[in-house]
């Protein structure tokens, strides 16, 4: 977790110009006193890590604000060196990519923010200064992808009697006219594993001919 009471250092990983000095103003108006180191491609974020190393009595470092595209690769693959070699350091991603490819490669690789250029000076130095507490920082859009792509259907209710997927798509095709062979053909599979199900379709309903199984397939609107 950032302080804005101690003096930070970030790395700011940014190829074009104008927007690693309008993000310079965001990091600044988030975190006064705060240091920034600036780079513009991947193999210069990765020298200076490894200067940061023999570094010992250096500055704290805390957070790296990057660019996903940069000229020399993707900024995902400094998210991963950054994970791998410096668990303490917070990655943000700073991106004009708001797809699900994207960002779900970012979380994936240990991104611990996502935030979009797009958004208002105001509004992103907020998000920003959530890292304070320890909340993710993530541009509104963002959160809402996140929320809709993890809201799960309502789980399918159990069958009754237990019967698997298959047997279930077996009492249908029996229920439709077909013979065991016919269902066998349709469904892929051999008539003895489909005589198999049904068998098994017989036991777990508790009836003993064609007819009871068709009445027992409408009741339950498979047919």
């Amino acid at each position: 977790m950032m302080s804005r009471t101690t003096s930070r250092l970030c790395l700011l990983v940014e190829d074009q110009p104008r927007t690693r000095d309008w993000l310079l103003g965001v990091l600044t108006a988030a975190f006064p006193g705060i240091g920034v180191v600036t780079v513009a491609r991947l193999a210069e974020a990765a020298a200076w890590l490894d200067e940061r190393k023999a570094a010992n009595d250096a500055p704290g470092f805390d957070l790296a604000l990057i660019d996903l595209g940069l000229p020399d690769g993707p900024g995902v693959n400094l998210v991963r060196k950054l994970v791998d070699d410096w668990p303490t350091v917070m990655p943000v991603i700073a991106t004009i990519y708001d797809d699900d490819a994207h960002l779900f490669e970012a979380l994936a690789a240990g991104a611990r923010g996502y935030v979009l250029k797009d958004e208002e000076p105001d509004l992103l130095v907020g998000i920003l200064r959530r890292i304070d507490r320890g909340e993710p920082s993530l541009s509104p859009s963002i959160a809402h992808r996140l929320l809709a792509h993890f809201r799960k259907a309502p789980a399918p209710e159990r069958d009754e009697a237990g019967l698997t997927p298959r047997e279930t798509e077996t009492l249908t095709l029996l229920a439709r006219g077909l013979t065991v062979a016919e269902a066998a053909e349709r469904m892929g599979l051999k008539p003895q594993t489909v005589a198999s199900y049904v068998k098994v379709i017989y036991q777990k309903l508790s009836i003993s001919s064609r007819a009871e199984a068709t009445r027992e397939a409408v009741r339950r609107g498979l047919c």
